[in-house]
């Protein structure tokens, strides 16, 4: 598992200690994915409702709170797969 994913994996767990309502994944090029679902975040690349993918430096940028992840996805450096709705709920728990 690289660096990004496993750091990734460390401050999703913290925001989303509840859980997440809905199976949805990040997946970062060349690094890896990350599941998130009702018992948090995990290295992983399972089939989701939706899926974020993004390159690591856009990533990172959403993690740390520098870029807005809807910022992110009007621009074109995020794109979303599946549930929009979903999307757009795990983007208000990040932002």
């Amino acid at each position: 598992m690289s660096d990004v994913i496993q750091q990734a994996v460390a401050a999703l767990s913290e925001r989303l200690s509840e859980g997440f309502d809905g199976v949805a994944k990040f997946a970062v090029e060349g690094e890896g994915a990350i599941m998130i679902d009702s018992d948090g975040a995990r290295a992983g690349d399972e089939e989701a409702d939706v899926t974020l993918s993004a390159d690591a430096e856009t990533f990172q940028a959403i993690l740390s709170g520098e870029m807005n992840p809807t910022s992110a996805f009007m621009g074109g450096s995020l794109t979303v797969d599946g549930d929009m709705g979903l999307a757009m709920k795990l983007g208000s728990l990040l932002a």
